[in-house]
């Protein structure tokens, strides 16, 4: 490849201002290192951008196409969160913005164009002492498979003008999110900024056996919600192990596909509510705040931030957020008689307390199963499980290690069906 080619590729790819990000994790920068000391002609520094390059490259989780360079570079451009990306996912994209976007792909195609195997005969052309030493990033076969992002990237592969791919990139972003909410369905607040879960729990509404008249009116809640019409927030209460996380990570299992995401904020970041509703107003997905545990006790203050989130703020909540918390206790917050006795306006504190569970609109009872439901629970666990146990022998061995638990549950069940798929040599 001239020097001239290369040059020009490299101002192309400097110029980039709605898909700079594309270029701008490690392997990229290094890509830019390799093309401007190729351009130069500066053998050494060429050899180390490039073996950083490889390195980058070699460490790449996922495939999105054989080539790794072709696959690492639709992935940031898949990954990037910029002002088209953002549009499109929210459905809108201006005019202007869909214009530059097609500017700015014919440029990403002549840079896509330099695969690996190309890449590597520059650099071996620059510094034939190392001929070689290298091999190109090519896997055959090794973005075998079905996905969303799969598909765009074999129709950019396969497309000899990036151009037209401005509307389907859109179409993408608008189905399946951009950034890391494209990639990632489920989040924590730490550290002040949202981290992706790269392995949320697996958990499906199937495999919850019992309590589906409880959490039917939350699946309806959340269905409403995806469609646009008003929907609550809601607190789930009950005792422990009787599913109700269970049943808010199984929902985005269920709809993540239809723009769901989840954010899991713990007690100690309500504080930080205000970041998090900044962070998320104004995407295109919906997101279920999930508070876990929630509970308060005497002298905490946290809860004041929730209730504003919830109801009473000048600021008005972002219509694309929803608060789904579980609690052991019916009123979230404690209440006790020093309390009562110390503050002259008893009542008032009280009621300012209590009044936190009741801006839920939605407010769920898991009530702990009697035996009838854990042996429910326990039948349908090892059905699906494919454990052939006779059922006076299982039901004989699923009281006894629910009196050995001290407390019969959902979870009591799980457990007492991993123990038998244990002994069975089931996994």
């Amino acid at each position: 490849m001239e020097r001239r080619e290369l040059e020009r590729l490299l101002l192309g790819a400097r110029g980039l201002a709605l898909f700079g990000g594309a270029l701008g994790a490690p392997a990229g920068r290094a890509f830019l290192e390799v093309l401007g000391h190729a351009a130069s002609g500066r053998g050494p520094e060429l050899a180390a951008a490039f073996g950083r390059l490889w390195r980058e490259l070699a460490a790449e989780e996922e495939l999105l196409l054989p080539d790794a360079w072709q696959s690492r570079l639709v992935r940031g451009l898949l990954d990037d969160e910029n002002p088209f990306s953002l549009a499109a996912e929210r459905g809108a994209v201006p005019p202007a913005l869909l214009e530059q976007a097609r500017r700015e792909l014919a440029v990403l195609r002549g840079l896509f164009e330099l695969d690996a195997r190309r890449l590597l005969a520059v650099v071996e052309g620059r510094v034939p002492e190392l001929r070689g030493l290298w091999g190109a990033w090519y896997y055959p076969g090794g973005a075998d498979g079905s996905s969303p992002r799969r598909e765009v990237a074999r129709k950019l592969a396969a497309a000899p003008d990036w151009r037209p791919c401005a509307e389907l990139l859109a179409g993408h972003f608008s189905r399946h999110g951009a950034g890391s909410a494209g990639r990632h369905r489920a989040f924590r607040w730490e550290g002040g900024a949202l981290r992706p879960v790269a392995h949320p729990d697996p958990v499906r509404l199937r495999e919850l056996i019992g309590y589906e008249r409880e959490r039917e009116p939350l699946v309806r809640n959340t269905e409403r919600f995806l469609e646009g019409l008003p929907a609550h927030h809601a607190l789930l209460y009950g005792l422990p192990g009787t599913g109700k996380s269970s049943t808010v990570k199984a929902l985005l299992n269920e709809y993540a596909d239809a723009g769901l995401r989840l954010v899991e904020v713990r007690k100690e970041d309500l504080a930080e509510l205000p970041r998090v509703l900044g962070a998320l107003r104004g995407r295109g997905m919906r997101f279920v705040l999930f508070v876990d545990d929630l509970s308060f006790e005497e002298g905490e203050v946290q809860y004041k931030e929730l209730k504003a989130l919830l109801e009473g703020s000048v600021e008005a909540p972002p219509e694309n957020v929803r608060v789904y918390a579980t609690s052991n206790r019916r009123n979230i917050v404690r209440e006790s008689f020093a309390e009562r006795e110390d503050d002259v306006h008893a009542r008032d504190t009280a009621q300012e307390k209590l009044s936190l569970a009741a801006r839920f609109g939605l407010r769920l009872t898991f009530p702990p199963p009697d035996q009838r439901l854990y042996l429910e629970i326990v039948r349908g666990l090892a059905r699906e499980r494919g454990l052939e146990v006779p059922e006076e022998r299982l039901v004989e061995r699923a009281l006894l290690w629910d009196r050995w638990q001290a407390g019969r549950s959902g979870r009591t069940a799980r457990q007492f069906v991993d123990e038998l798929a244990a002994e069975l040599g089931r996994g």
